[in-house]
């Protein structure tokens, strides 16, 4: 594995000495120690580390709350630590979105696998993510695109003569289609043609 910048976050400072010692000797990197899970999502907003390992049974905010927050905030790939193999906590931990789960006393063979398997997962989802936005943005820019198409048309234009005009002035402006079209769009609106002209029909 690569090395990783790492935020660990234990009340038992025992556990946090020996974990922070075992991640060096693994070759990784430690940015942030904390005794609880209150200042875990700042703590990672201003470290930006590569995974989180944290304690579930801590003082004012457990380590399940924390990671919901750096998950939802898709700051990093947390593992879960704790003395207390229970059904209900597990739970809790797959529904907050965490795929590292090691229970007390761990060894080096443990945290290794179990750190590789929350970073893949992390990236896979952001691959989705990614995916999903980029498919929400081609299809927003297909409409505004199609919009623009059919107020040139109302002026006129066939359609192909309407795609290579907002496509010739995107390539010659360098800007995306969609901000050509958006333009486009703009100036019939300010004009006070910028009704659908179908609905004119």
């Amino acid at each position: 594995m690569n090395r990783l910048r790492l935020l660990i976050a234990d009340d038992e400072s025992i556990i946090r000495l020996d974990l922070r010692e075992m991640l060096l000797e693994m070759g990784h990197e430690v940015v942030a120690e904390l005794p609880d899970g209150t200042g875990v999502l700042k703590a990672a907003q201003e470290k930006r580390p590569d995974l989180a390992i944290l304690d579930i049974k801590m003082p004012g905010k457990d380590g399940i709350e924390a990671a919901m927050e750096l998950l939802e905030a898709r700051l990093c790939p947390v593992v879960l630590l704790t003395a207390y193999d229970h059904p209900e906590l597990v739970t809790r931990a797959q529904e907050a979105g965490v795929y590292g789960y090691l229970t007390k006393p761990f060894r080096e063979s443990d945290i290794g696998p179990a750190m590789a398997i929350a970073r893949a997962r992390f990236e896979e989802l952001e691959a989705v993510r990614q995916q999903a936005a980029d498919l929400q943005d081609a299809l927003e820019t297909r409409k505004l695109v199609d919009r623009a198409k059919a107020l040139l048309q109302a002026q006129g234009m066939s359609e192909p003569e309407a795609f290579r005009r907002i496509q010739q002035q995107a390539m010659n402006t360098r800007k995306p289609m969609r901000e050509i079209a958006q333009a486009v769009i703009l100036a019939f609106e300010t004009a006070g043609m910028g009704e659908n002209p179908k609905k004119k029909r």
